[in-house]
């Protein structure tokens, strides 16, 4: 069973006994939160070409008097329209095995790797997605306790040397509101995807902490940020999605908060397990997973009424 990779449990010589449970015992993996938040684009799918293009209006301006002058006709303002296109990748990963170790073996090697392959398929898939948010030109960062540099040019303005904190969400919450017209993501709520550490500096702000020991006196027990002002919040446990450690000494934790129809998902194949065509008369098999898919911001700018995401970050 040359296609597994064994470790040494003993610390030298042989085994006295080579009996093996009967209950196989696999790895955890992190969670996968981001895919929940991306729709996949109607319309695409297979025999539809490797691209998919979105139209995108744009708001039309705000006379400073909408009134009419009798005798002259009503004034004509134009309507812009713009594309985003999202190509297509093929993605996938295959794992090996011999039908003597599926023969040999107690447990049933074409279901494990199933198993393995759907864990890895979900995390891979996230991380793309993950990435797609983070590609914001909105960065905000802490640059201490009580003050954030907010940038629109797709690079971060600073060096975090704070951890988020109750003062940071407020500022982001009404720059989102107020100056870039975010639209909520559902009901009247944006939605915050944290890291662990970024969620830690939230929890330990006393702010936090006076705010819900009237609001929601469970929730420290409960380990949950809840909502601070109208941003759900999500803790990420995924550190290929979100970084758990930026800044000035590894003081902030990675995060975004968006709104609604953020990002694009298009898809020409969804995801699936592929068996390999048996080798070598059925010795040599293999089960893979394939996917003809991509991810991509739907408004990659910083205009008001049309960025949806701010990415917290840090230089």
């Amino acid at each position: 069973m040359a296609q597994f990779t064994w470790t040494q449990d003993s610390p030298s010589g042989p085994y006295k006994n080579h009996e093996l449970s009967e209950l196989l015992r696999d790895a955890a993996i992190a969670e996968t939160k981001f895919m929940q938040f991306v729709k996949p684009e109607a319309g695409y799918g297979k025999k539809k070409g490797e691209s998919i293009t979105i139209t995108r209006v744009s708001n039309l301006s705000v006379p400073s008097n909408g009134r009419l002058v009798e005798g002259q006709q009503i004034p004509e303002d134009a309507l812009q329209l713009s594309t985003k296109s999202i190509t297509v990748s093929e993605w996938g990963r295959a794992v090996p095995y011999t039908s003597l170790s599926d023969d040999l073996s107690m447990f049933n090697i074409e279901n494990i790797v199933q198993k393995e392959l759907v864990k890895q398929m979900k995390l891979v898939l996230d991380n793309a997605a993950a990435a797609a948010f983070k590609t914001s030109l909105i960065k905000a960062v802490p640059n201490g306790i009580a003050s954030i540099s907010i940038t629109t040019n797709g690079t971060p303005g600073a060096t975090a040397t704070s951890n988020l904190r109750y003062y940071h969400v407020e500022q982001i919450r009404d720059y989102m509101y107020s100056t870039l017209l975010v639209p909520p993501y559902e009901a009247d709520e944006y939605i915050g995807l944290i890291s662990t550490k970024a969620k830690r500096g939230l929890m330990s702000d006393p702010a936090w902490e006076d705010w819900h020991k009237y609001t929601d006196p469970s929730a420290k027990y409960n380990g949950e940020v809840g909502k601070i002002e109208n941003i759900r919040f999500i803790e990420i446990n995924n550190s290929g999605a979100l970084n758990n450690s930026i800044g000035s000494g590894g003081v902030l934790g990675e995060g975004v908060i968006f709104g609604s129809d953020a990002v694009a998902m298009a898809v020409a194949l969804d995801p699936e397990l592929r068996a390999g065509i048996p080798q070598d008369f059925g010795r040599s098999q293999a089960v893979a997973w394939y996917a003809i898919a991509d991810f991509g911001l739907v408004r990659d700018t910083a205009n008001a009424g049309e960025a949806k995401v701010v990415h917290i970050t840090s230089l």
